[in-house]
C-alpha cells in the first residue's frame, strides 16, 4: 500500500512537472510569435505575381532591429492605425530613382529587376512601370535618411510610394520571408 500511495504520489508530481512545462513552453511560443514572427493575410493584386491575394506570409518581425532594410526586400509596414501593405523596397537612403523606357535607374545606374521579367511579357501594358524622376513626384532629389521607397510587383495596379511617399522605417513591422498558404503555395519569397 505504502508503494501504491508513492505511485500515486509520483504520477501526480509528474503531471504537475509535465503541465508547468507545458504552460512555460506554450506561453514562448506565443512571445516568439508575437515579437519575432507573426502572420498576414495579403489583400489585392498589387504583389502579383510574386505573392497572389489571399495568400498567407510570415513576416520576420525581428531582423530590422539587427540590420537595414536592403534593396528588393519586401516588407509589411504600417500606412496607418489600421492598414499595413506589402511593397518591395526600390530606394534606400540617398538614392536617386528614375523610370525611363521600363528601366530603373538608381543613381543613374541601370538596375536589373529579375523578379518582373515573367510579368513584363505577360503584360498587355506598355510600358509596365510609366516614367517617373523622383523630383517630380516626391519633390526630393533622393531617398531621405530613414526612409525607404517601395513598389508593388504589379505596378499597373498598385498603390506605393509613387501616392504615398517615402515609408519611415519607424512604420516597417518586418520582412515577408515565406508564404504558407495556401499549402500548395508554400515557399520562400524574393
Amino acid at each position: 500500500m505504502y508503494s501504491e500511495k508513492k505511485r500515486n504520489h509520483q504520477y501526480r508530481q509528474n503531471l504537475f512537472l509535465l503541465a508547468k512545462v507545458m504552460v512555460i513552453a506554450g506561453a514562448l511560443f506565443i512571445l516568439a510569435r508575437g515579437l519575432l514572427f507573426s502572420n498576414y493575410i495579403v489583400y489585392g493584386q498589387s504583389m502579383m505575381p510574386t505573392i497572389e491575394d489571399g495568400e498567407r506570409i510570415i513576416v520576420n518581425k525581428i531582423g530590422y532591429e539587427v540590420a537595414e532594410p536592403s534593396r528588393f526586400d519586401l516588407i509589411i509596414f504600417h500606412v496607418d492605425d489600421s492598414t499595413d501593405y506589402i511593397k518591395r523596397v526600390i530606394g534606400l537612403p540617398g538614392d536617386h530613382i528614375e523610370y525611363m523606357d521600363d528601366q530603373l535607374f538608381i543613381n543613374e545606374e541601370p538596375i536589373e529587376e529579375p523578379f518582373l521579367e515573367d510579368f513584363k511579357k505577360a503584360s498587355d501594358e506598355r510600358p509596365f512601370t510609366g516614367n517617373f524622376e523622383l523630383e517630380e513626384m516626391m519633390f526630393a532629389s533622393e531617398v531621405p535618411d530613414d526612409f525607404v521607397f517601395v513598389l508593388g510587383d504589379n505596378r499597373q495596379n498598385s498603390v506605393d510610394s509613387r501616392h504615398i511617399g517615402f515609408v519611415s522605417k519607424e512604420e516597417i513591422v518586418g520582412q515577408a520571408n515565406l508564404t504558407f498558404w495556401p499549402i500548395d503555395n508554400f515557399r520562400l519569397i524574393r
